[in-house]
This record gives C-alpha cells, sequence and structure tokens, in this order.
C-alpha cells in the first residue's frame, strides 16, 4: 500500500508514514454557510410546517437564477430489481450502474437498459453486522486508465478504505482483484458507521463517518468518528485541509450519510439526528456542526447550524446528489424523496417531498446525467416492513 496507515488507540489517530508523496496538486477549499426559513412536504410536494431551512449571507454566482420553488419528479421507469440490501452506486462510463450489498459484500454490475445483473465479485474481510458491511463505492477519477473501485466497508475491527481492480474480462465472480487499503481505523459499531466515499471536484477523496454510539468522538478532531475525511486518492492528509497533517475536513457529525456538490464546487452532506432533527449541512472546511452539544438548529456560537433540517420520521436521510439547481436527499424512514431548492448554500425555497411511501425506503441517489436521477430503494435491510421481497434501482427526471 502506498499512502498513510492508521489505527485508533482508544479514540486518538496514531500516523505512520508508509511511502508515497502528498499529492502536488494545490485544493479546492469548499466553502459553505447557513440560514432562511423553510419546511418540508408532505408526500404530494406540498410544504408542511415540520421543516426549517436557514439562510445563509452567501449568495449564487453571478448570472445564476435559483430553481422554481416548486419541483416536479417523475418515475421513468424499474431499471432493475432483485437486489439484496444495495447500499452504494457507482455510475460506469458507458452507461452501466455498480452496486454493492451491504450484507453480502458483493459488488453487481447492472445493465442500465435492460437491468441484467452480473457480480464482479464479493469483497474479502467484510463484516456485516447492524449497520455495518459493504458500504458506499466510487470510481476512482482515472477509472479510464486505472480501472480501480474504492470501497469503504466494515471489517471485523474497524472501518476502512479499499480499492480493488475491476477486470472484465475474466469470469463473472472473480473480476474483482485483492483489495488494497488505503485508509483504516475508522471507528466501528453496531450503528452509526458512516460510509459513503466520493471523489470531489478536486480530485480527491472524501468519506462520511459516524461516532459508532459513541457520542464523545464527533468532537474529538484526533478521532476518525462522526466527520467528514478529505484524503488523496491515497490515504493522505489531503493539501489544504483545515488541521495539520490529518484528514479530518469537518467535525461534530453523528452519522454523515450522503455527499454532494454543486455546480460552484460548494459540499453538501445529510446525517441522521438522534431524536428531534435530522440535517442537510452545507460543510465548510474546519466547520463544527455541533453534534452531541446540538441537534439541529440554535446550538448556538462555535457550532454551524444547517440549511434545513426535519423530524426523524420525515427523513433519516441518506443519500444525496445535485441536479437541476437542488439537492434530492433520499430517505429511508420517511420513505420519499427531498427536494430542497438552492440559492448559494441556503434554502431558496421550502423543501419538498416526493414518492411517499410510494417505494418503501430510500438509500442512494445519484446523478444520471441533466434532470435524471438514479434511486435505489432499501427495503431488505432489515428495517421497516418490505415493500415487496427485493430492492430496486429507479430513473426519475426531476425538475
Amino acid at each position: 500500500m502506498t499512502g498513510r496507515t492508521r489505527r485508533v488507540e482508544g479514540t486518538k489517530i496514531v500516523q505512520r508514514r508508509a511511502g508515497s508523496a502528498v499529492l502536488a496538486a494545490a485544493a479546492l477549499l469548499l466553502t459553505a454557510g447557513c440560514s432562511s426559513d423553510g419546511e418540508p412536504s408532505d408526500g404530494d410536494g406540498s410544504a408542511s410546517p415540520a421543516t426549517t431551512a436557514q439562510s445563509s449571507p452567501s449568495a449564487p454566482a453571478a448570472g445564476q437564477t435559483p430553481p422554481p420553488a416548486k419541483g416536479s419528479v417523475k418515475v421513468l421507469r424499474t431499471v432493475a430489481t432483485g437486489l439484496d440490501s444495495p447500499w452504494g452506486l457507482a455510475p460506469v462510463p458507458g452507461g452501466d450502474l455498480l452496486v454493492s450489498s451491504r450484507d453480502d459484500a458483493t459488488i453487481t454490475r447492472v445493465d442500465e437498459k435492460n437491468g441484467d445483473t452480473t457480480e464482479l465479485g464479493e469483497v474479502p474481510g467484510v463484516s456485516a453486522a447492524g449497520e455495518g458491511g459493504l458500504l458506499g463505492i466510487a470510481l476512482s477519477p482515472d477509472y479510464a486508465s486505472d480501472h480501480m473501485i474504492y470501497a469503504y466497508y466494515t471489517s471485523a475491527s474497524d472501518n476502512r478504505v479499499v480499492r480493488m481492480l475491476y477486470d472484465e474480462k475474466k469470469p463473472a465472480g472473480e473480476q474483482l482483484g485483492a483489495p488494497d487499503t488505503v485508509f483504516r481505523g475508522i471507528p466501528k459499531g453496531m450503528i452509526h458507521n458512516g460510509g459513503r466515499i466520493a471523489f470531489g471536484p478536486d480530485g480527491m477523496l472524501y468519506a462520511g463517518t459516524g461516532e459508532s454510539g459513541d457520542t464523545g468522538l464527533s468532537q474529538d478532531k484526533e478521532s476518525l468518528g462522526g466527520k467528514i475525511l478529505r484524503m488523496t486518492p491515497d490515504g493522505d492528509p489531503a493539501p489544504g485541509n483545515p488541521f495539520p497533517d490529518s484528514v479530518v475536513y469537518s467535525y461534530g457529525h453523528r452519522n454523515v450519510q450522503g455527499l454532494a456538490w454543486d455546480r460552484e464546487q460548494r459540499l453538501f452532506a445529510s446525517e441522521f439526528g438522534q431524536d428531534t432533527w435530522d440535517e442537510l449541512n452545507a460543510i465548510e472546511p474546519g466547520g463544527n456542526y455541533g453534534w452531541p452539544d446540538a441537534e439541529g438548529e440554535g446550538g448556538g456560537s462555535g457550532f454551524r447550524d444547517p440549511l434545513a433540517q426535519w423530524s426523524t420520521d420525515e427523513a433519516s436521510p441518506s443519500g444525496i446528489a445535485y441536479a437541476a439547481g437542488s439537492v434530492w436527499m433520499a430517505g429511508l424512514r420517511g420513505e420519499r424523496l427531498w427536494r430542497i431548492p438552492l440559492k448559494g448554500t441556503e434554502a431558496s425555497a421550502k423543501p419538498q417531498s416526493f414518492l411517499a411511501d410510494e417505494y418503501g425506503r430510500l438509500r442512494t441517489v445519484a446523478p444520471a446525467g441533466g434532470d435524471k436521477l438514479w434511486l435505489v430503494t432499501s427495503n431488505t435491510d432489515g428495517r421497516g416492513d418490505a415493500k415487496g421481497d427485493d430492492d430496486r434501482i429507479l430513473e426519475v427526471r426531476v425538475r
């Protein structure tokens, strides 16, 4: 392995140089803020008074017009069915989709035209239990030449990020190379394992982590739990990170589940609340998002308020994506898709919900190009009442 390896003693990070220089490219520092009043909606797209959205001093770039206050969602088709505990989704150049199974520890390729599936293989070392297992996946920024798939998974001892060579020429079930551990030492638990990974517009790898049920980790900047991490593709602290020689990018999170960037390269993240408020946050490098001292807005000096918040039975947010001027957020317990129209880093209008109670729990949402999204259900994850015997991928058009 190249880059850095890390282990955790108690809640402290111990770092050991294992070769490879940090990438020399200058990194983008993504800015964000908070504010404005807004509310969520019920299943028909109308607003309800349970959600608030706050305003921010940030403004959209010159010449940009905020999206309309009211949007729309149309399900175009069911792409594939028969999926088991799907979690991560990564579109492949050319149109197909890779899907990770949390409980089976497999990655499957889905033909987005006819829904046919091909299992690439099983990821060794995954210890699936509770909310842990094979979680987020992402393609290398150099995928066209290196054919590397990155994955975040729960092992017997920690949560970690690995990368694997994908060789399409090998037989089905044998197409994944041995995992190369990029980063290790993220706290694991039966709950709150985080798991979303994504490469940002700066070419750096971002990972959302949870506090694994130990709330004290979130405010400890020397712990990897309850954070958004930013690292090079080799696992080193990314250039320009807010804390010296650290992969920690933001802290004070409970369980980060979604990561997405807008057209201006601003980072947004969704996370589970406890009993009161789930959150969508605009992420500032070095920002403290309050957990466990604050849940939702109004946490006090030194904490960043969410740009939108929901009662936990309306959301329990997972993946997010940016399209058509809005952040789109999948809801697990809420069983709906939320639209949050943006003006800079504030919500420009009240959030709306769509597809309420139609497809069950929604886990992952990803851009499908233009005004389309891929949407992955999560009805076989052992929570709630399953809508049918399996999970599916939907293609939807959004406005």
